[in-house]
């Protein structure tokens, strides 16, 4: 029967591409019950999905989808998107979909906020939350048959690190020795962490002095290729020449690819004085129960990345090159790692007066460049010159005496 009786409940049954579904009518009422399975079968009629369908659906289910999505696209992140579910199931449990609705997502916002989570930590959760959804909806025959409107949040936890050179130099006489190499080749190259790591040494030209990355095997999926320069080229072939063969990786620990190095990484930090005393939420110095303060490194290895990104333009190379060799797609995300300082502001005012002097236009009536301040000779312009012509070194010599 269509229409039947569990205790004193009325439950209706009705079918759908060859499946049926037993649903509650949650009445004692038997007209109820013909009411709500009048209103399925006329959606089954139209080649609609009756709501109660979606009803069934929980957050279990599109959390399923959502995980089998990365393994299927191998993205490296999986572990990333593991912790997403976690929290969001923490939260939400296993409820139906239906009933997560944009109210309920704002107070999951408060909730986090309130144990101190960035504003962009949030958004990786409710991204994922906005995948699932968006999987389900996508599904044949569709799981949900609607999105919430899910509010992202504005991120102002924008990272400005960097590295100067002195910290550089630091932070590599601290750090093990397997681990320098990895340094070097972060700070000329500018590669993301885990691109560096997954270097193998078919990727690898010494006679050329190139190394490339395969597409696919990036973030954005596309190649990128780039030319060593002396100093990583003579660190490869030391690299090369002690390597454990049956390894393929460039970077390796006792014949074995390095994975993770955060104490490492900490403990050199600390040493090379890149560290500051740890802060609780209330801006208190934490110590340990001995009473000494716990001291974080205030530099990460994407630092090294920023600080190519800066080199390559301070050196002059045109916007175009460098996001090949970093591999930025866009220049709204190449801008944000090329970070200005107060360095960068004096040698746009300097590059300014040089195009004065260049022109003509310096009637201060001292010889710039030639003022008895220090005895290095700095750049001397003519008149006949193109700014071009006056190398970023050369401005900065000319700043400096």
């Amino acid at each position: 029967m269509a229409i039947y009786k569990r205790g004193n409940i009325w439950w209706y049954k009705f079918s759908k591409d060859g499946r049926p579904y037993y649903k509650s009518s949650e009445s004692t009422d038997r007209i109820e019950a013909e009411r709500l399975l009048k209103i399925a079968q006329g959606d089954v009629a139209k080649g609609k999905t009756p709501m109660v369908v979606f009803n069934q659906v929980v957050l279990d289910d599109l959390a399923d989808d959502f995980l089998a999505d990365f393994k299927i696209n191998k993205q490296k992140t999986l572990d990333h998107a593991e912790r997403y579910v976690r929290e969001l199931k923490n939260y939400f449990g296993n409820i139906r979909v239906t009933r997560i609705t944009t109210a309920k997502i704002r107070q999951y916002i408060l909730k986090r906020q309130d144990e101190g989570l960035a504003n962009g930590s949030i958004n990786r959760e409710l991204s994922a939350l906005k995948r699932m959804f968006s999987l389900g909806a996508q599904a044949d025959p569709p799981k949900i048959d609607r999105i919430p409107k899910i509010p992202m949040l504005t991120e102002n936890n924008v990272r400005k690190g960097f590295f100067e050179y002195d910290e550089y130099l630091a932070l590599h006489q601290t750090l093990p020795d397997y681990l320098k190499p990895v340094l070097a080749f972060g700070y000329f190259s500018g590669w993301r962490i885990s691109e560096i790591l997954n270097l193998k040494w078919p990727q690898v030209d010494l006679e050329q002095g190139k190394a490339w990355i395969p597409p696919g095997e990036t973030k954005n999926k596309e190649g990128r290729e780039i030319y060593l320069g002396p100093e990583l080229q003579d660190r490869l072939r030391v690299l090369k020449a002690k390597r454990n063969p049956p390894c393929p990786y460039v970077f390796q620990r006792e014949g074995q690819k390095i994975k993770r190095f955060s104490k490492a990484w900490k403990t050199a930090c600390i040493h090379a004085g890149l560290s500051e005393p740890l802060m609780d939420a209330e801006g208190n110095i934490v110590k340990t129960k001995r009473g000494k303060i716990i001291e974080a490194p205030t530099k990460i290895f994407h630092d090294l990345r920023r600080t190519a990104v800066r080199e390559n333009v301070r050196a002059g190379i045109p916007a175009g090159v460098a996001m090949k060799i970093s591999g930025h797609k866009t220049m709204s995300v190449f801008e944000r790692y090329n970070i200005t300082d107060e360095k960068d502001l004096k040698r746009a005012a300097d590059m300014r007066r040089l195009r004065i002097q260049i022109q003509g236009g310096d009637n201060r009536g001292d010889n710039w460049g030639n003022s008895g301040v220090g005895s290095q000779p700095t750049y001397q312009p003519n008149h006949s010159e193109s700014l071009d012509n006056a190398p970023v070194a050369q401005v900065d010599r000319a700043r400096d005496s």
